[in-house]
């Protein structure tokens, strides 16, 4: 990938920060979008363009994603040094200390009717598997007809739109409920907190992630990965695009003089 002039000025402001926080979705950022979920792995590229950060003074490097966090560790298989945050922000390990999801009586009882609405329907829809995770479940559409897909999600959504107790999200080809309230912009503001990040660069590719783009500040970078509306300031068209632009982010922070190391 060609990484054009407006971009790469935007990398050189990011590099020079004093605190520097790199976060990325995993599924179709850091990693192809595949079939099946638990066959997605991390770009090479991509990996080692983050373990790099991860090992600069003052970088911090996150992956910031909708999966389940016992999930995202599979397949991700990430650098000890990379804070992680799943489940859209309901889980959290920092410093490989990881802090699970505790659900009062009354969450629990409303993940026991998500699972039961969501499993229903999924039998009934050919293609569809509900993936259960410690706050919620995800609908999942990818290999359904089209059409078997949009009555599943559709009926799904009408049977629980009156819940207040529980909070879906649409992404690409899912559907998630959760007893828990939690988006992506609450986990990069809990890691700008703990890391005291002076600025924030940020890649995501689904409708979850423009909660991210809406939390960024003046001095952060948002890249949206493929089409559809965005908040994001900077586009992409492929995780392998990713890789590029977060290696060059690498390659420019390693250049900081000396005097900013410790």
């Amino acid at each position: 990938m060609s990484i054009d002039d407006s971009l790469r000025g935007a990398l050189q402001r990011l590099a020079a920060a004093e605190k520097l926080l790199v976060a990325l979705d995993f599924d179709g950022v850091v990693a192809p979008i595949v079939a099946r979920a638990e066959d997605a792995r991390p770009l090479p590229e991509t990996a080692d363009a983050v373990a790099r950060l991860a090992g600069l003074p003052r970088t911090w490097t996150a992956y910031v994603s909708g999966r389940a966090l016992a999930s995202l560790v599979a397949v991700a298989s990430p650098d000890p040094r990379t804070q992680l945050i799943g489940s859209h922000g309901a889980e959290v390990r920092l410093g490989g200390e990881e802090h699970p999801v505790t659900l009062d009586p009354d969450q629990r009882d409303a993940l026991a009717d998500l699972h039961r609405v969501f499993t229903e329907i999924s039998s009934q829809a050919p293609g569809t598997w509900v993936e259960e995770k410690p706050a919620g479940r995800v609908l999942h559409t990818r290999q359904a007809d089209r059409e078997d897909a949009a009555t599943a999600v559709g009926a799904a959504k009408q049977q629980l739109a009156s819940r207040r107790d529980i909070f879906l999200k649409e992404g690409k080809e899912v559907l998630e409920g959760s007893v828990v309230h939690a988006t992506k912009g609450e986990g990069l503001a809990f890691l700008r907190q703990v890391t005291e990040a002076d600025a924030v660069f940020f890649a995501g590719d689904d409708v979850t992630d423009e909660d991210g783009f809406l939390a960024l500040e003046a001095g952060d970078l948002g890249l949206k990965v493929g089409p559809g509306d965005t908040a994001a300031s900077f586009r992409v068209e492929r995780p392998e695009d990713v890789a590029d632009v977060v290696a060059l982010l690498a390659q420019l922070r390693s250049e900081l003089p000396a005097q900013r190391t410790p």
